[in-house]
């Protein structure tokens, strides 16, 4: 019966068209924030971009196609779509901000903080203070968007072992080429903030805030640092550029990366990291793992696995 019909509609000139959908496809992702609570603090993870780290290019101290077959065994390609992640703090008193995305330094690969700032309920001239993990172009590029302050009254605070080497030149002699350009790129972009007395290093290991305290993590630069935030019995600790291949590192944590100014000193600060962070039992925030870049180290017969946090729409997490 089928059949007959459609021979007698081809028969009176009538072709089969293929449906035509009504709309267009959109494309892009949900604005790019997250929230959760450590103790009485809001946390907001919040979206920068995306940049890739090519594993042929980037990783060190791998086995031979040892990179290719971690990523792989996730389904992930070798040009691994690494994240960029900031995270804002509310602790009732202050908004406070760690790292800030890499501004316009990438291009179309970054440059989404401001819109996931605003996205999340805040603007940046709410921001009082800002904590730079390390003055890399993806941490602290964000300070500038189209050649502009972006924080009006933000104070700037990073590590003063990292804000002596990146601030002088003559250090450009004791980096691997890939990092050269870093020097201009972030002198450039903490400049208005020295020029306005906004720019504040640190020593030592004192809280900088009530609940937020610093830990040197020298390795990936000089003066790298975690933050570790504490209320309630509840811990989350910063940890910057600890893991940049979450597939890889957390699988083989002496993997190291050509971006790392000492890569035998990242690779210990890593290991040590990672065994502290799953004894305690601390949430992680990652600036380079898949956003919201939140979780749990566990370890995992002398390996580790990352656990994500799991999706809340809750006040408070665990």
């Amino acid at each position: 019966m089928l059949a007959s019909v459609l021979i007698g509609v081809l028969s009176m000139g009538t072709s089969l068209q293929p449906a035509i959908a009504a709309a267009r496809p959109v494309g892009g992702q949900a604005p790019g924030y997250y929230r959760m609570h450590v103790g009485r603090f809001e946390v907001t993870a919040l979206l920068d971009g995306t940049h890739p780290f090519p594993s042929d290019k980037v990783a060190v101290n791998a086995k031979p196609g040892e990179v290719d077959a971690l990523l792989a065994a996730q389904y992930l390609p070798p040009a691994f779509e690494g994240m960029i992640n900031a995270f804002l703090v509310n602790t009732g008193d202050r908004l406070v901000l760690i790292d800030t995305g890499a501004g316009n330094l990438y291009g179309k690969e970054g440059g989404g903080l401001v819109s996931a700032i605003r996205a999340a309920g805040y603007t940046p001239d709410q921001i009082d203070d800002i904590f730079i993990t390390h003055l890399h172009e993806d941490h602290a590029g964000g300070l500038l968007l189209d050649g502009k302050p972006v924080f009006a009254k933000a104070i700037v605070h990073v590590s003063k072992r990292d804000a002596d080497f990146w601030l002088n030149d003559a250090n450009q002699a004791n980096v691997d080429d890939l990092l050269k350009p870093f020097f201009p790129a972030i002198q450039q972009v903490v400049a208005p903030y020295i020029a306005a007395g906004r720019f504040k290093p640190f020593e030592g290991g004192a809280p900088l805030l009530p609940g937020l305290t610093p830990i040197a993590a020298p390795g990936h630069t000089p003066g790298h640092t975690f933050y570790l935030l504490q209320d309630e019995g509840q811990s989350l600790l910063f940890w910057g550029d600890t893991v940049h291949m979450q597939p890889v590192q957390f699988a083989d944590p002496n993997i190291a990366i050509r971006y790392d100014w000492n890569a035998d000193m990242a690779v210990a600060t890593r290991q040590a990291i990672l065994a502290r962070a799953s004894a305690e039992h601390w949430w992680v925030a990652g600036a380079h793992i898949s956003f919201p870049g939140i979780g749990h180290v566990v370890a995992d017969n002398g390996h580790y696995r990352w656990v994500p946090a799991n999706y809340t729409l809750n006040r408070i997490m665990p």
